[in-house]
């Protein structure tokens, strides 16, 4: 009977309030794509062009633009030094695609000029990959059998992905920040048309925050649940 306990009690408004937040946001990113995706740059560029411009200009010659599938799935894969480019964002003279575009070689910028923040996200990865496997059994053995210390160190094990995500906020707005400058150094976007891609990376930036506020609420929600079991 417990574990039902566990998923119906009234503290679990904080993971319905947690996955509104992380939904309202992930449909303001694709709203802003899709808004900007009518306005194209005026030098007519597509985005992969535009992705291999900005690593040239900082002397990157050893990572290759990919298509991936998928939209809104772009990311910098550093093991094989690739910048892979969802089907949205591929081929696209867009400033939405460019912007995106940007910011994963933003990603690229950091790795290769040693950014501290992503070179502690990177050595975090398998400790939360970790974490995360044992975490939520350790808190429901612990919950279900009474052992509150043992739920308590699953509650630590999870809140190692909210040390993850926290150090991800600031690795995220400085890519994009750097997308934002070099687009401009290089002249791809004028003012206009920057205003566009600053949107839509503001509107991705703020599904990060709000996936800290989701985590944050459901670690203080397993803190509850540990606090009413031992009283």
């Amino acid at each position: 009977m417990y574990p039902f306990y566990m998923y119906w009690d009234p503290t679990y408004i904080l993971v319905v309030i947690g996955a509104i937040i992380c939904m309202i946001a992930s449909a303001n990113v694709k709203h802003s794509f899709r808004k900007n995706s009518r306005v194209y740059n005026q030098r007519g560029l597509r985005a992969e062009q535009v992705a291999e411009m900005i690593l040239r200009s900082a002397g990157i010659t050893d990572v290759r633009i990919g298509r991936v599938r998928g939209d809104l799935t772009d990311h910098y894969d550093p093991s094989s030094k690739t910048v892979n480019l969802s089907d949205s964002v591929y081929g696209s003279t867009s400033v939405s695609a460019v912007g995106v575009a940007a910011h994963e070689c933003g990603h690229v910028i950091q790795h290769a000029r040693g950014y501290v923040p992503i070179q502690i996200r990177t050595a975090l990865v398998p400790v939360v990959n970790f974490a995360s496997k044992l975490s939520m059994p350790m808190i429901i053995l612990g919950l279900v059998l009474g052992f509150v210390g043992l739920a308590k160190i699953g509650v630590i094990l999870f809140g190692a992905a909210l040390v993850f995500q926290l150090v991800t906020l600031p690795v995220e707005f400085d890519a994009s920040a750097r997308a934002m400058r070099v687009l401009r150094s290089l002249g791809i976007l004028g003012n206009e048309e920057a205003k566009g891609a600053r949107k839509v990376l503001t509107a991705a930036a703020l599904t990060y925050v709000a996936a800290v506020v989701s985590t944050a609420l459901q670690v203080f929600r397993l803190v509850l649940l540990i606090n009413n079991r031992r009283d």
